[in-house]
């Protein structure tokens, strides 16, 4: 099954799949198996910074590879990319998804970049994912709320042929400055406008029961991936903190069990129909 084709089924179910960035081979197997723990499909994502740093042909054998090991049901997206080159190398690297982001441009641009990716995807039978508004990125003010307006996702939506969609709401990349506001009236009102699945990016720090309230208006893809650094890196340091051990074998296994437990919480949180 395609990975549209998924969350085609996930939206009419009222559930969702969590999309988990991972980094190296370490967090990759905590997103796994928790994945295979629970017995549930996961998307694995890599940003255009984790393909450069693990290298892309490498990044997609270990995907792979460790989607079979841990016999879980799983796809490849590429996360916010906004090269075109990337976007065709991750394509012809066997990616089922990827996401093009030209939210900083006009409506028009955005429009006319993201049915170029479409067009280009289409070759591949890929699906491809882009954002209308402004989701703050990790260092960037929190302060500027550009929210998605309905018509203008309904009119995005049409233009382009995208197959997700990701709403701006009030989520962020990173940490929440405050309390996080998630307008989930309008998200219901970007619901009613469009058919496409539409994704949630920033979801930690999220309350659980907001992430659950979002999934039952429309919700199909959730983006984590902050809390997962977040929790691998202080379970690291917490290991290596006045211990003597040289042997990365024996370092890293706690924090792979870390991971694994807050992607099966996240997991957890989704309903499965």
């Amino acid at each position: 099954m395609t990975l549209k084709q998924k969350l085609l089924e996930m939206q009419k179910k009222g559930s969702a799949l969590l999309a988990a960035n991972f980094y190296n081979l370490e967090t990759l197997k905590g997103i796994l198996g928790a994945a295979s723990d629970l017995q549930r499909p996961v998307i694995l994502q890599l940003s255009p910074g984790s393909i450069d740093y693990i290298g892309m042909k490498t990044a997609v054998g270990m995907a792979r590879s460790a989607l079979q090991e841990f016999s879980v049901e799983g796809w490849l997206h590429l996360d916010h990319a906004a090269s075109v080159n990337l976007i065709t190398e991750a394509l012809d690297a066997g990616f089922d998804s990827v996401m093009i982001d030209a939210s900083d441009r006009s409506l028009e641009d955005n429009i006319k970049i993201t049915r170029k990716i479409v067009e280009l995807a289409g070759r591949y039978q890929a699906g491809v994912e882009a954002e209308l508004g402004y989701v703050a990125k990790l260092g960037e003010s929190q302060s500027k709320r550009v929210f998605t307006e309905p018509s203008e996702a309904k009119l995005f939506v049409d233009e382009t042929g995208v197959d997700t969609l990701a709403v701006a709401i009030g989520s962020v990349h990173g940490f929440y400055e405050g309390a996080p506001m998630i307008d989930l009236e309008r998200l219901k009102e970007i619901r009613y406008a469009t058919p496409v699945p539409l994704v949630l990016h920033g979801a930690s720090g999220i309350p659980d029961e907001i992430i659950q309230e979002a999934v039952k208006l429309g919700i199909c893809k959730i983006n984590v991936a902050t809390e997962t650094k977040q929790i691998f890196m202080h379970t690291i340091k917490q290991a290596v903190s006045g211990s003597s051990e040289i042997d990365l074998r024996k370092i890293f296994p706690p924090a792979i069990g870390a991971v694994r437990s807050l992607i099966s919480s996240k997991i957890n949180l989704i309903p499965v129909s």
